[in-house]
């Protein structure tokens, strides 16, 4: 898997953030959304009963951090809405302006159990 990583950011021309060729898991970015899912999935909705439960719980709090989670710094919007706005109009169009994202891409999101 890390000799996979490492080979499609070279193709992609980006420089690993890692400390050794192939070795992905001292990411500080990577273990600190580890660390988060941990703490708000794995230990506060357990115990679990068998993989399928985590593996299911897991599944739905990818999709709510990816696409719920409002996110303070691009204007209380999710990530996934904010990148939406990106692709759709652009750089210029998807910075906040004082606190509001000015795109008429976002909607309103609705929180669920994680929000």
């Amino acid at each position: 898997m890390s000799i996979r990583y490492t080979e499609r950011l070279a193709e992609a021309n980006i420089e690993a953030s890692v400390g050794s060729v192939g070795d992905s898991y001292d990411n500080a970015l990577a273990e600190t959304i580890n660390g988060l899912y941990k703490t708000e999935v794995v230990r506060h909705r357990g115990p679990w009963c068998n993989i399928d439960d985590v593996e299911f719980a897991t599944l739905e709090w990818v999709d709510w951090f990816n696409n719920r989670r409002l996110l303070e710094p691009i204007g209380n919007i999710p990530p996934a809405e904010f990148e939406k706005a990106y692709y759709c109009h652009g750089i210029a169009s998807a910075s906040c302006n004082n606190g509001s994202l000015t795109s008429n891409c976002i909607s309103k999101s609705v929180p669920n159990k994680f929000g």
